[in-house]
């Protein structure tokens, strides 16, 4: 399976970049799932649903389905949360999993720099960040630099890398 993090600090734009990947990729035929990385509170559930309550209840997984879709979700409970690899273990195969977040794992990343964004560049520590995606000239990156606004071009320099 093939695995690539989009990556970058908060504010820099990997959503959005993610969420105009996608339709391009996904129009070339390609299956794309996705994994993004959050805060460790976040809740997909909603208080007073059957499946909020099961899993309040002490339910270590709960899945909910319909004639549309179907989720599951692993409470932790007291376990570590898991590396990006062992959430990859329970992923479906597919042409190509984008990664939002995880920055500090050892995958193939994009990093998306912006210019108002004045936090330290990722890439001169990470040799696993293939290239750049940016709004600014970035000359001495030393790897290729996408301009951030080209979702197509990023999403052409994708597919040759991973040869999709």
């Amino acid at each position: 399976m093939n695995v690539l993090g989009i990556t970058g600090w908060s504010g820099s734009g990997k959503t959005t970049l993610v969420t105009r990947l996608l339709p391009d990729l996904t129009a070339r035929g390609l299956v794309v799932s996705t994994i993004k990385h959050a805060h460790h509170d976040f809740d997909v559930d909603t208080p007073g649903k059957d499946s909020y309550e099961h899993r309040a209840a002490g339910a270590t997984e709960v899945l909910v389905s319909s004639g549309r879709r179907w989720a599951l979700m692993h409470e932790l409970r007291d376990a570590a949360e898991p590396n990006l690899e062992g959430l990859l273990r329970h992923m479906s195969p597919v042409d190509l999993v984008l990664v939002e977040g995880f920055k500090r794992e050892g995958h193939e990343k994009i990093e998306v720099r912006r210019a108002e964004n004045e936090r330290p560049a990722l890439y001169p520590s990470d040799d696993q960040v293939i290239a750049v995606a940016s709004d600014k000239p970035l000359p001495d990156a030393g790897r290729p630099v996408l301009d951030l606004a080209d979702a197509q071009g990023i999403a052409d320099f994708i597919v040759d890398h991973f040869g999709l």
